[in-house]
């Protein structure tokens, strides 16, 4: 007997469109989006760059078949722009360059063309009227190739052979048949080529990966491998190491390696070893009998284990599938949608066609193909006695005719990232199948679900949308009018997607888009509506421009104004009452709350993302019907990072952060303060004479041991090999002298114990590298501030260094001492001083070096990196990489295309939401993602918080509305109609900070200010300038009997010039009974 289902015979097909239809998944565990419970950043300060990302990405589901090789057959022969007949490559740049290639093949015969499927314009950005008529392989090629000049991309329109498929790594397949997934599969399984399906069917989607039998991770995690600086090891079996910080993250059975440790160097680089974790806290390290004692330093470094996948080949899997679920419930659904995809090919298969959209045979049809189906087998071969849920497929098949752009980029985005994931090895595959659904878009009212009729092909590019939403819903997206605030990585995304959905067309809709930034190199890898000609112009200029390019019917207005208090004046009332909603792809919380809470005052919805690396999540908030955004006030209430405190960054520093902030406050010091301070070094004498000592220090590092301003490389190079042992030698001489080693203090207990680290001072040697970089470094970006010529010349410095003498290093000889208890100047440091300064103002000033990242030939990053590293020597810290130190130093959130591609896609299935129209809380949803580890939750938002006093209740975004009448009321008849109204008395009465009114002035000042009219008043008290076209004055109250945590709704003041004062009061909270 088969396994039975999910509907009783009698349930209709008219009754699966309403009761029957599926029930929606409750929400997931208790995952947070962005901002609250784990906060993410966003992406306009990012800067990874991981190869392949843009073209693939880009790709997603535009084209039938990607491909990506790493050449084997001879490229010597084949030159740029020439065809390889036997193969149908096309080579574009020199074989010299063949690194890495992406090729783009196209199952379509020649004579299909895109003119025959139109509505693929509006989710295949690369397409344009232009197109018609030709390869979309070849329409494609060109455009990808210009994403990433390092990837080679190539077309192939011949047939795919098992000769093709022997050159490649990985196969990706879209929108393919069953017939031809399950050929290349075979194929490339027995070649061990990496094979990827990725589909969508509507609101559905599918990805398959079959990596082969033997599949090695050696990485499984996006987290770095943890280290934590040694405080003590024991001799003993077992030895027990004791960290610096008592908080850490290791587990039992970890691996485990060392270095940079005194004492017992048998550990230094030693094997991996494994590790118990005690319940204090230490580490068991196994046997450390034999080995020498410990002394000081060093660190325990996790080792990274590899994991080997087995993957079964396709035509197992679709028999018995392992899908990718967060949680045992959604194991059904899912079983029951990959049911839905084998009945839709099945019915493809025997029509010819899809179903029609929202037809009821075609729809019940694929029901009956699925009912037939061979049951699927669970992980050990047993037959699954799971029912069918009918209505799901239903509803599935209902739409699946319609391809949506948003769709197409949340599967193309993790389907980059498997195969990233499949060149690289990082991070662990999909354990095989993932199905995406977001049938929540649809209506929970069967009256309100799309009509066959209105799902009609138009011949337009938006057909495959009208095929799951109607035309009807199509002519209402292209009349909304949006803010996009950031035009970033996430905000290129949206702004594309906009494009694609055919948002803001026409009429008053339109898409204005703000950000005041510039296009930078580093933004290139990511945000492909840039290009290097666009590096130095405003992004939200060039990306208008760029997405015009996809849809010229697209309404764009770039505005290059940040939106923040001081611009209210541009991004007013009047701006707000023509918007209907805003998206945001912003990179700070503190902008965030900014934009939320204007959101929040004019009533518009908000969607928000965010990524950090391969994590992402979307979010939306809805007036009335969602709470309302919350999210750190700061960024260092998010990060783990919060700012260092001085003293640990100065003198006791315990992690790689804090030696970072230091070198990186260095940098400003030497090479940005300094020089400022010496091009106006009359003011800065005139500081120093009149008690202000702080600029002794400043002026000291930037004279170091030179008597006289440079003139050459040599001077420079003499000024940073002072300064180098002035920093990591002398210094830290100095900082032992006043706290030995041994120090005890009054209490008993030793000054140099946890967490403070003794530090030791550093030997210079020209033959370590980090050494000669600091010094190579230091001298570069001083000769760059003196206008010298500087010099890349490695062994030449090495050389030089050999023979440059210093002062005597017991008795170092700059301007004055560095005397860290110093500090008053006395007049013979003072005098010494001025002589230098007169030297160094004889020439042409100064210039003060900013900071710059991104920038590998200006030796900023060298320098802090150097520094940073150097100090950790001093302290037995265990340094950070380059790519580290540049994360951390520019305050850099990791960024990926995939990432910002698939939250992009997740707000663009929020918005259709928005736009179709009233929808209960239960049809929203937030997300959070973690691509690396194949985590994917969407779940529902929580309510508004209601607050209550008395009679009254109210949310986040309820307030009292009163206008202002003509003639215009005063503030009497406005304390005495909020009584009236609602029963409250007044105590408080504020206008941001300041106080327009209070229940405890003296009479004499009531009298002042009660006869007043109110925007007299404000003016009078606060200089209140109402702005051009200011609608509402906003007050805050406080009233009698209130708690401590009560806040009550905000008191919109209309600034009307029509109304009585004795009938303008419009409440939006309920009124006493």
């Amino acid at each position: 007997m088969g396994p039975s289902h999910g509907l009783a015979p009698s349930c209709s097909p008219r009754r699966r469109m309403g009761r029957c239809l599926p029930t929606l998944p409750a929400p997931w565990g208790c995952q947070s989006h962005l901002g609250q419970a784990r906060p993410l950043r966003t992406d306009q300060r990012q800067d990874q760059e991981p190869a392949l990302v843009p073209a693939c990405t880009e790709l997603r589901l535009g084209t039938d078949l990607c491909l990506h090789r790493l050449p084997q057959r001879p490229w010597s022969s084949l030159q740029p722009g020439a065809q390889d007949q036997a193969s149908g490559w096309v080579s574009r740049t020199p074989p010299s360059r063949w690194m890495r290639s992406c090729t783009l093949g196209s199952c379509e015969a020649r004579g299909m063309c895109w003119a025959c499927q139109p509505c693929r314009g509006f989710r295949r950005f690369f397409f344009s009227e232009q197109n018609l008529g030709r390869s979309r392989a070849e329409a494609t090629r060109e455009l990808v190739a210009k994403l990433n000049e390092a990837v080679q991309v190539c077309v192939y329109t011949g047939d795919i052979t098992e000769e093709l498929l022997q050159d490649f790594q990985v196969v990706v397949l879209t929108a393919s048949s069953l017939e031809e997934q399950l050929k290349v599969g075979t194929l490339c399984r027995k070649h061990g080529v990496c094979f990827l399906v990725a589909d969508t069917r509507g609101l559905v989607g599918q990805l398959f990966c079959d990596f082969g039998e033997n599949f090695t991770v050696q990485d499984l995690t996006e987290e770095e491998p943890q280290a934590a600086a040694i405080q003590h090891i024991s001799q003993g079996s077992p030895g027990i190491l004791t960290l610096r910080e008592d908080a850490h993250n290791f587990h039992d059975g970890d691996l485990v390696t060392f270095s940079g440790i005194e004492g017992m160097v048998e550990l230094n680089g030693c094997a991996s070893r494994p590790i118990r974790v005690q319940e204090d806290g230490t580490l068991e390290i196994g046997d450390t009998t034999t080995f020498s004692s410990y002394l000081r330093g060093g660190a325990v470094t996790e080792v990274k284990r590899p994991k080997t996948v087995r993957h079964e080949p396709l035509c197992a899997a679709l028999l018995q599938p392992r899908v990718v679920v967060q949680n045992p419930q959604e194991v059904h659904r899912a079983h029951c949608l990959h049911q839905a995809f084998r009945a839709l090919h099945e019915f493809q298969r025997l029509s010819g066609r899809p179903p029609q959209p929202w037809d009821p045979a075609d729809a019940e049809r694929v029901v009956g193909l699925a009912r037939g189906l061979k049951p699927l087998r669970g992980t050990k071969g047993e037959p699954l006695e799971e029912p069918l849920d009918e209505a799901l497929v239903w509803t599935v098949a209902l739409s699946s005719a319609g391809v949506l752009s948003p769709m197409a980029a949340v599967v193309g985005a993790v389907a980059a990232q498997e195969v990233l994931k499949a060149v690289s090895r990082k991070f662990l595959p999909l354990d095989q199948w993932l199905y995406f659904d977001a049938l929540d878009c649809l209506p929970d009212d069967e009256q309100l679900l799309p009509k066959p009729e209105d799902c009609k092909p138009r011949r337009c590019r938006y057909d495959g949308q009208i095929a799951v939403f109607g035309a009807s819903f199509q002519e209402k997206l292209s009349r909304q009018h949006y803010l996009l605030v950031g035009a970033g990585a996430i905000g290129c995304e949206l702004l594309k997607g906009f494009a694609l959905m055919g948002l803001g067309l026409q009429g008053r809709g339109a898409v204005t888009v703000a950000d005041m930034d510039h296009v930078e190199r580093s933004n290139l890898s990511r945000q492909f509506l840039f290009r290097p000609e666009d590096i130095g112009r405003p992004k939200a200029e060039v990306a208008a421009k760029a997405a015009c390019h996809l849809n010229s019917d697209l309404q764009v207005n770039p505005l290059t104004h940040p939106l923040e208090p001081s611009t209210e004046h541009i991004y007013g009332d009047n701006f707000f009452s023509l918007v209907d909603g805003v998206a945001a792809a912003l990179d700070s919380f503190q902008a965030r709350h900014y934009v939320a809470a204007r959101c929040t005052h004019y009533l518009k919805p908000l969607l928000e993302a965010g990524t950090q690396g391969t994590r992402g999540s979307a979010s939306v908030f809805m007036p009335f019907v969602t709470e309302g955004y919350r999210g750190p006030l700061s960024e260092a209430e998010a990060s783990e990072d919060a700012p260092h405190p001085v003293c640990s960054v100065r003198h006791f520093p315990s992690t790689a952060g804090h030696t970072l902030q230091w070198a990186r406050d260095e940098f400003e010091g030497l090479f940005c303060r300094s020089a400022e301070t010496i091009n106006c070094h009359q003011e800065a004498l005139a500081s120093l004479a009149d008690g202000e000592p702080r600029l002794l220090p400043l002026l000291q590092v930037a004279v170091g041991v030179l008597r006289q301003r440079p003139r050459n490389w040599q001077d420079c190079v003499l000024w940073a090999l002072g300064h180098w042992q002035l920093r990591f030698r002398q210094g830290v001489e100095q900082l032992l002298r006043h706290h030995p080693p041994d120090e005890v203090l009054e209490d008993g207990t030793h000054f140099w114990s946890r967490p403070r680290q003794c530090p030791q001072p550093l030997e210079f040697d020209a033959s370590q590298d980090t050494h000669l970089i600091y010094v190579l470094a230091a001298a570069n970006l001083y000769a760059r501030m003196h206008g010298l010529l500087g010099s890349q010349d490695q062994p030449a410095l090495r050389e030089m260094l050999q023979s440059l003498l210093l002062p005597d290093p017991q008795h170092p000889d700059p301007i004055f001492p560095n005397d860290l208890t110093s500090t008053e100047p006395d007049p013979e440091q003072m005098e010494r001083l001025r002589e230098a300064l007169r030297d160094w103002s004889t020439g042409s000033p100064l210039e003060p070096l900013r900071f710059e990242k991104d920038d590998d030939s200006n030796f900023h990053m060298d320098f802090v990196t150097a520094a940073a590293s150097l100090r950790a020597q001093n302290y037995g810290i265990p340094p950070a990489s380059r790519a580290q130190s540049k994360r951390i130093v520019g305050q850099i959130i990791p960024a990926i295309a995939t990432t910002t591609a698939a939250v992009a896609g997740l707000m663009g299935l929020e918005l259709f939401k928005v736009v179709g129209g009233p929808r209960p809380l239960s049809a929203f949803r937030h997300s959070y993602l973690r691509l690396a580890e194949n985590y994917f939750s969407r779940y529902r938002p929580r309510a508004p918080a209601t607050q209550k006093f008395h009679h009254l209740s109210w949310t986040c975004w309820d307030r009292l509305k009163v206008t202002a009448g003509q003639p215009e009321r005063t503030l009497k008849s406005l304390l005495d109609h909020i009584q009236e109204q609602h029963g409250l008395r007044v105590k408080m009465l504020l206008q941001d900070n300041a106080v327009l009114y209070s229940a405890g002035w003296p009479p004499e000042m009531q009298a002042q200010c009660l006869p007043l009219r109110v925007t007299e008043w404000a003016k009078q008290k606060t200089h209140w300038v109402p702005r051009p076209g200011q609608q509402v004055l906003v007050l805050t109250l406080s009233c009698e009997g209130e708690e401590d945590d009560t806040t009550f709704p905000p008191l919109h003041y209309e600034l009307r010039q029509s109304g009585s004062p004795t009938t303008s009061v419009e409440l939006c909270v309920p009124s006493p009974q």
